[in-house]
């Protein structure tokens, strides 16, 4: 069984308020994260950190289970490893992890299902997206890389196990990953 996590816990710095309170095709980003994610897995965590207050009332109703990141200012890697103690502790059944980003708008339910049908013909411990010549998010990880992930520290996320363990990725290409949400003008540009 695949849980998805989706971190979503930034202070949106660039953006200037909180981008995961963007309204997209009439929902927010993260509402439309959520929806891609539950139509492939029961499982979901959201991790929420920075402007907690104004972000999580919209997603109260969704049946996800809403992880709060008091260290969020650490960076990144605090949410990956909340996540993953998470998983560990609690969701005893899950056998891989697809992390995803709130501000992928193209990352839908095809390109999820698609990373999480990976795992079931690779020998690979790493499912990554492929885009402008880098792998990245939404990436998934097999169990085995849970220690891995409670490991990461700071600002780094989870591209430094993709980097350290290449020759156990398996990319799969989502030319579209490279359009995320970071200021005011890539918004203007999706809409």
């Amino acid at each position: 069984m695949t849980a998805i996590i989706i971190l979503a816990a930034g202070p949106s710095s660039r953006f200037g308020s909180p981008k995961q309170n963007v309204n997209y095709k009439g929902e927010t980003l993260l509402q439309l994260a959520i929806k891609n994610a539950l139509a492939v897995s029961e499982t979901i965590l959201v991790v929420l950190g920075a402007n907690r207050e104004l972000i999580e009332f919209s997603i109260k109703d969704k049946p996800v289970d809403i992880l709060y990141n008091s260290d969020w200012a650490e960076g990144m890697a605090s949410s990956i490893s909340l996540a993953a103690n998470k998983l560990q502790s609690d969701y005893l059944q899950i056998t891989s992890a697809l992390f995803m980003l709130c501000d992928q708008p193209y990352a839908d339910k095809a390109v999820l299902q698609q990373l999480i049908d990976a795992t079931l013909n690779s020998e690979k411990g790493i499912i990554a997206s492929a885009y402008n010549d880098t792998l990245g998010a939404p990436v998934l990880f097999k169990s085995k890389y849970f220690p891995y992930l409670l490991a990461l520290k700071g600002k780094e996320g989870a591209k430094k196990l993709i980097m350290q363990h290449a020759d156990d990725v398996q990319s799969i290409p989502f030319p579209l990953g490279s359009v995320d949400i970071d200021t005011v003008e890539d918004y203007e540009g999706l809409i």
